[in-house]
């Protein structure tokens, strides 16, 4: 069973009944879900996942509304819900907060994925705020919200603005080309094996985050990757040859690296986002970088937002 289900059922067994029962005057204005940090918010969870913490439990998102008095009656009520739900155990609450589950004041929550406790981000925001955070304030699923305040702005950060997509998009190819199609063939032929390697592994880094970024998809934590590429409607085939990259199951590496570029460029071009003839990634890079209408964001260096 993965958590988010286990989460919903726990909710509508035992969370419906008390939020009714004994915060009726309130419930309206509350947010109940899952969401956060955690693989099982993003439906990635399995048996492995287990080990920590995997419980059956939910989120009760509170707005500042909420009075202090108030919030605290619902940590207790929540506090006292059955300690065992189909053979999962539920942890004990830290009363100092931190908590995954429980009550959780939207505007901390804002303020820990995204810097600011609203959601509202400027561009420079975007460009500095770590896509594995913002995707961890819009993941999971949210059971009940009345009011719309926290599902407006989730929908809200949904995606990165298109500016800050191609700034990022621009630095990604440039440094595929300078990573993989520079850089690799040129210490193998100094003998450098070592750091042809190194330059193998950064060209798959790079190309996986320009995988997600035409895809309109936040990249999560480095360690699902590729477990969140396998779902993505674009260029998921890509998998097998940066896995081959990464293990060195490739016969041909360099040809494996062109083919990676060429595809990914392919998208691109199929998005109208670049005019570039050649196949060289960083020609690619520039013409994509000449697309950003901000002339703030189109000036700035173009790693900045690698």
């Amino acid at each position: 069973m993965k958590g988010i289900e286990l989460s919903e059922k726990f909710y509508n067994e035992y969370g419906v009944k008390m939020l009714e029962e004994q915060f009726s005057d309130i419930v309206f204005e509350l947010a109940i879900g899952l969401a956060g940090s955690g693989s099982e918010c993003f439906g990635w969870d399995d048996e492995i996942s287990r080990d920590h913490d995997f419980e059956p439990g939910f989120c009760i998102f509170i707005t500042d509304s909420i009075d202090r008095k108030t919030a605290f009656a619902l940590e207790r009520a929540y506090a006292k819900l059955p300690r065992e739900f189909m053979g999962f155990k539920r942890s004990t609450l830290s009363p100092v907060g931190g908590n995954r589950h429980g009550v959780i004041n939207i505007g901390d929550f804002l303020l820990d994925k995204t810097g600011t406790p609203d959601g509202s981000l400027s561009l420079l925001d975007w460009m500095n705020l770590p896509e594995q955070s913002v995707a961890e304030a819009v993941n999971g699923k949210i059971f009940r919200d009345d009011s719309g305040v926290f599902t407006s702005i989730r929908e809200e950060l949904t995606y990165m603005p298109e500016e800050i997509r191609l700034k990022k998009l621009s630095g990604e190819l440039l440094m595929m080309g300078q990573t993989g199609q520079y850089n690799f063939p040129r210490c193998l032929a100094r003998g450098e094996h070592a750091a042809a390697q190194l330059t193998l592994n950064e060209f798959v880094k790079h190309s996986l985050h320009a995988v997600f970024l035409l895809n309109k998809h936040y990249l999560p934590y480095y360690k699902w990757c590729f477990r969140a590429l396998k779902d993505l409607s674009k260029l998921s085939h890509l998998s097998k040859a940066l896995e081959e990259l990464l293990f060195g199951n490739s016969a041909d590496i360099q040809n494996t690296v062109e083919s990676v570029c060429l595809e990914i460029i392919s998208e691109a071009r199929n998005q109208n986002l670049t005019t570039y003839h050649g196949n060289e990634a960083e020609g690619h890079a520039y013409s994509v970088n000449d697309k950003i209408e901000n002339e703030e964001i189109r000036n700035m260096h173009i790693l900045s937002g690698v």
